[in-house]
């Protein structure tokens, strides 16, 4: 599936070229397409670094091995670079997907760029004893039965009232 590309090559260009070549601010060329600032001087930074080439919006989603994020991430740690200096060296698109990798290696180590994150989690975890496969004891399913019956009690109850109130519109 391919993204929608909201700033096409040659307004990106545009947009450098009147920062670099004409020497006008990045704020008033922001101001004057409807770009972000930030975004701008990130366009800036590639045409800088890759040329026009660096300029080319990205037509579908670049998945990245474990062993690349894991060698953005070692950079950051041993030459002390920002997460903007970081995506600009490796042409990652922002610097986001960089903080995210890097809090990841820290809260999970490397092993957290095995799993897979996108989408919605397969199914919710609980924390009942049926889940992890021990039997319950009589007592915690006495208690479990005892909220069914509620639940069931608290439906009949509800069902019973929208009944009267449906007569009493009659």
């Amino acid at each position: 599936m391919s993204r929608k590309i909201k700033y096409g090559k040659s307004i990106k260009i545009k947009a450098v070229k009147a920062v670099l070549e004409e020497h006008q601010g990045v704020n008033m060329v922001s101001n004057q397409l409807g770009v972000d600032r930030a975004c701008l001087q990130r366009w800036v930074s590639f045409y800088q670094k890759y040329g026009a080439a660096g300029l080319t919006p990205r037509t579908s989603n670049t998945t990245y091995s474990k062993e690349f994020k894991l060698q953005v991430v070692r950079s950051i740690e041993e030459k002390g670079l920002s997460f903007k200096a970081a995506s600009l060296k490796y042409n990652i698109p922002t610097p986001s997907t960089v903080r995210t990798w890097y809090l990841t290696y820290i809260n999970e180590g490397g092993t957290g760029f095995e799993k897979d994150r996108r989408g919605r989690p397969r199914s919710m975890k609980t924390k009942s004893k049926e889940s992890t496969g021990k039997p319950l004891s009589r007592e915690e399913e006495l208690l479990q039965e005892n909220e069914s019956l509620k639940a069931e009690l608290a439906l009949l109850k509800k069902l019973h009232a929208l009944a009267q109130d449906k007569k009493k519109k009659q």
